[in-house]
């Protein structure tokens, strides 16, 4: 009976080994397997938000910019805790942001080219040297229509004047030739 005993024993010492060495084996294969899983999701402006994480465990969050003529994505990267973000140029250019300028999933598009130091576009300032000229165009008219109204009225004064001494002038030779005039009828009436 001891010898049952202790077979029978050995054997639920082997079973009980066996199945823990099965249930950590497969603890370990699902720690192995751990897939990459991957979100998609739209913001306010209308940018598309795509974060994954790899097997290792870094966090990689892009976003699209469907509308923005300065900055085409984002992408934040995570991993062991430290993050780095990288802005791409609709021309392919790419650079990493080193200033913190706040959550660059949320942040504008602008905001994040102006971080990476990208101008704004060429038609902006086209766009402001044009309103300037208008303006000093603008001045000069007006400058212009200032100094031609001097002119006018000062030619309209001279104009007055001259009508005036002329005036006087025709008044004077018309007084002077009706006294001729009327000299010549009383001397012509009179015997």
């Amino acid at each position: 009976m001891n010898k049952r005993l202790l077979i029978v024993l050995s054997v639920a010492i082997l079973a009980a080994t066996g199945t823990a060495c099965s249930t950590t084996d497969g603890a370990n294969a699902n720690a192995n397997a751990t897939v990459a899983s991957t979100t998609t999701s739209t913001s306010l402006d209308g940018s598309e938000i795509t974060t994954s994480v790899d097997a290792n465990g870094v966090k990689t969050e892009t976003r699209v910019f469907h509308n923005n003529p300065r900055v085409a994505k984002v992408v934040v990267t995570t991993r062991d805790g430290k993050r780095t973000t990288t802005v791409y140029a609709p021309s392919g250019e790419s650079r990493d942001l080193k200033d913190d300028i706040g959550d660059a999933l949320t942040t504008t598009g602008n905001a994040l080219a102006d971080a990476a130091g990208w101008t704004a576009d060429k038609a902006e300032d086209v766009g402001d040297k044009t309103k300037e000229g208008a303006k000093t165009v603008g001045e000069k008219t007006a400058q212009g229509a200032k100094t031609a109204g001097e002119k006018t009225a000062e030619g309209v004064k001279t104009v007055g004047e001259k009508t005036a001494e002329g005036a006087k002038t025709v008044g004077e030779k018309t007084a002077e030739g009706a006294k001729k005039t009327g000299k010549a009828i009383k001397k012509a009436i009179t015997p």
